[in-house]
């Protein structure tokens, strides 16, 4: 089984990306995860950029890295200097990484336009650079900066820009798509030329997302013949992101038969990549195909149905493979099928045929022709099934409740304040709090009225708050659809609510949320 590299650089190329910031100790964690992971080469950043990079050189030394080989990233020597001179060679060096990411240029117009230097003095540059490093006991991966975009100016000197690294003693050349524009029979036309020059090469490829082609980019780089494969696992980066490794990764080994990470990682690729999104502050796509919680959704009635049956009917793989699950969106196009699986959690003897599937259809109708979608809710289903089943799921009745807004603000104090009367067991209990907004105040007030009764809800908060119109036309009177994601530190759970008062259908959500703790998660 021949195995293929893969280099991710979400901690360089990654942090790149719009509105990604990562500190000391974010840096540390996705490397740790991305070790957990598996990968070969973990692109950690530039020591001569920022001290925060320096710093994480430093630290990143004291971690127990067990598979991935941690690499520092600069650029060839300046013009004009020798690179003892350098002093962001020097920097380089002084990271300490076996291994060390250098790029130059491929690309006559950057050559000429950018660097301001003469070919010759750019192709000098790129041997000085690598040859300067491995004398200094570096092992070099080259990367050839706008190495298509070269080639279409000036194929003959793209390539030699890249034989010059190799002939330095760079162990790997990696083709860079930097501007993302690439179509996949180019991109082979590159490694195919690259080969033929040298064909005792290490060849990787660099692709950006820019015309939605990096995986498919990717792919052809390796049918083509490359075995390094730069992404980032999430796909974050400049622009539209780089490579997502984890779509890519499972295309690899389970369509293609190469040999991507150690044996048994591929099913935590899943896991990992929420691990790498959160520290990010980012969200996983839904539908991230393979990982994201879309990926083996299924909500039409014939796909659901057909899944029960045969898998492979409506699934190109197993979830579990790569560490997912399957799920039945319930709704009212979603048939019986789908509901009776949804409900044979909570009563493994329940099929479709069942008088509960029937009922239950009939009330998820009824509630989505008035503004309910309980796709994206599941606990507030699973509550409408216990409800029919019969069983108990409400804790407490809310008897009154008030919540009042201060605008413009004072200063230094919340704007929002609630109040609220809650009966539990024959017992009426009334709190206040003021909040950073009314749903945060009634929140805050419902969860302190409810304190002395459950105790367990200290655990609990809301973690994500969605609002949706629902008719538009209707303008201030209209029905708005309320999601309310909860969690416990382990689990998230969401919950909804539909009114034409915002407010009132944060009730409903954040009451369902709580009943759900109490009755269904224990």
């Amino acid at each position: 089984m021949q195995t293929i590299d893969i280099f991710d650089t979400t901690l360089r190329d990654g942090a790149q990306g719009r509105g990604i910031s990562f500190s000391l100790q974010d840096k540390l964690a996705v490397v740790r995860a991305l070790d957990e992971l598996g990968v070969r080469w973990i692109e950690a950043g530039n020591p001569g950029s920022n001290p925060k990079d320096a710093d994480f050189f430093r630290e990143v030394k004291k971690l127990p890295v067990e598979t991935a080989a941690v690499c520092a990233f600069g650029a060839t020597v300046k013009k004009g200097l020798k690179p003892r001179d350098d002093d962001a060679l020097q920097k380089l060096l002084s990271a300490e990484t076996e291994t060390v990411v250098i790029f130059g240029k491929s690309s006559i117009f950057h050559v000429k336009e950018i660097l301001g230097v003469s070919p010759e003095e750019n192709l000098a540059m790129i041997t000085e650079t690598v040859r300067y490093l491995r004398d200094k006991g570096r092992n070099v991966i080259y990367d050839a900066e706008h190495f298509f975009d070269g080639r279409r100016e000036n194929a003959e000197y793209a390539l030699a820009s890249v034989k010059a690294a190799l002939d330095a003693g760079a162990s790997t050349a990696a083709l860079c798509d930097t501007n993302g524009g690439t179509f996949p029979e180019d991109i082979s036309w590159g490694v195919t030329a690259l080969e033929a020059l040298c064909p005792d090469a290490k060849i990787g490829i660099h692709a950006h997302n820019d015309a939605g082609l990096a995986i498919a980019c990717s792919l052809a780089a390796v049918a083509a013949g490359c075995t390094h494969v730069q992404g980032t696992l999430t796909g974050l980066g400049e622009r539209c992101g780089n490579t997502a490794l984890a779509a890519l990764i499972p295309s690899l080994e389970l369509k293609l038969g190469y040999r991507c990470l150690p044996e048994g990682r591929l099913q935590k690729i899943r896991e990992i990549s929420r691990t790498v999104a959160e520290i990010a502050n980012t969200a996983l796509p839904e539908n991230t195909p393979y990982v994201g919680s879309a990926a083996f959704s299924h909500k039409a009635g014939m796909h659901a149905d057909g899944i029960l049956k045969a898998r492979a009917s409506f699934e190109h793989i197993d979830p579990l493979l790569v560490g997912n699950g399957r799920e039945f969106l319930v709704s009212e196009i979603g048939g019986r099928a789908a509901i009776a699986e949804r409900l044979r959690k909570l009563d493994k003897t329940i099929t479709k045929t069942s008088p509960l599937v029937e009922a239950v259809s009939k009330r998820l109708k009824e509630l989505e022709a008035d503004g309910s979608q309980f796709e994206g809710a599941d606990a507030s289903f699973e509550l409408l099934a216990l409800r029919e089943m019969g069983r108990a799921v409400s804790t407490f009745t809310i008897a009154a409740y008030r919540v009042t807004s201060e605008h413009p603000p004072a200063a230094a104090i919340e704007c929002s304040y609630a109040w609220v009367k809650v009966l539990v067991n024959g017992q009426y209990e009334i709190a206040g709090a003021e909040g950073d907004g009314p749903v945060n105040a009634l929140d805050l007030a419902l969860r302190r009225a409810l304190s002395s009764f459950y105790p367990a809800l200290a655990s609990v908060r809301l973690s994500d708050y969605k609002v949706r119109v629902i008719n538009g036309k209707d303008a201030t009177a209209a029905r708005v659809r309320v999601l309310i994601e909860s969690t416990d530190g382990r689990r998230t759970w969401t919950t909804l609510g539909v009114s034409s008062d915002i407010i009132d259908a944060s009730r409903f959500a954040l009451t369902d949320a709580i009943d759900y703790t109490l009755t269904v998660l224990p």
